[in-house]
């Protein structure tokens, strides 16, 4: 599935003040929770940080994928921010990461979780769009700018 279908508005957030990979990872889930109430900050984080522990999401060129699988819910959800300042992820070039999108995605749906990974990695594997991501200076414009990604 593609990501660009699944992002709303009211889960981007854009230059975030957060200082550390536990306090990114919890404000992403923070944000998610608060859009389904099928889910809790807790799980959210519980899930990502059972995925951090097989290895880091930090994909390279300040990105950062975190993502993890739900038992308590059928719907998948993307959490989108930017850093105010990039923060050490432990990615995988050893640089800090400043652009974050956390997917959850139900447990039974592997197929689609791959897929959805596939289609986030491919739009943000586009330097030119990463630069456009980094300048957005609200969640409205951030959300605009990947909503347009699709077309």
């Amino acid at each position: 599935m593609n990501f660009t279908d699944i992002i709303k508005e009211d889960c981007t957030l854009c230059a975030v003040e957060a200082t550390s990979k536990k306090r990114i990872l919890e404000l992403l889930c923070s944000k998610a929770a608060e859009t389904n109430d099928q889910v809790s900050t807790y799980n959210l984080l519980e899930s990502l940080m059972l995925r951090e522990k097989m290895g880091s999401t930090g994909i390279g060129n300040g990105i950062a994928i975190p993502h993890g699988r739900l038992t308590s819910t059928d719907k998948v959800m993307i959490v989108i921010a930017t850093a105010q300042a990039p923060i050490e992820f432990d990615a995988i070039d050893n640089r800090p990461v400043d652009i974050f999108i956390a997917l959850f995605v139900p447990e039974d749906q592997c197929q689609q979780h791959l897929s959805t990974l596939q289609s986030i990695a491919q739009v943000f594997s586009d330097k030119k769009m990463c630069k456009q991501v980094r300048k957005c200076d609200n969640s409205h414009e951030l959300y605009q700018l990947l909503k347009s990604a699709a077309h």
